[in-house]
């Protein structure tokens, strides 16, 4: 299964590898990644595979909302299955 992870906030250094360490922390792999700079934001888009998570899934979004506190930015991870849910027409 996936997850589709996006990331916005002001940018600063460091926060790819944040979150990438946080990802790879809970054995969640990551399968592609998007980022860029407007302005001064940050705007990430990661899509991960969560099929050999170590804690639950939803543990895993809490740890990556958590995260995202402590760097002032908007973390939010969605299952694949909710993101195709909502985008199916």
């Amino acid at each position: 299964m996936k997850a589709v992870i996006t990331v916005t906030g002001k940018d600063a250094v460091g926060i790819i590898a944040a979150v990438s360490n946080e990802c790879a922390a809970q054995s969640a792999n990551i399968i592609d990644i998007t980022q860029t700079v407007l302005s001064d934001y940050f705007v990430m888009i990661m899509l991960v595979n969560i099929d050999e998570l170590v804690i639950s899934f939803s543990e895993f979004v809490d740890k990556l909302d958590a995260l995202g506190k402590t760097k002032n930015l908007d973390i939010h991870t969605m299952h694949e299955d909710i993101f195709n849910t909502m985008h199916k027409i």
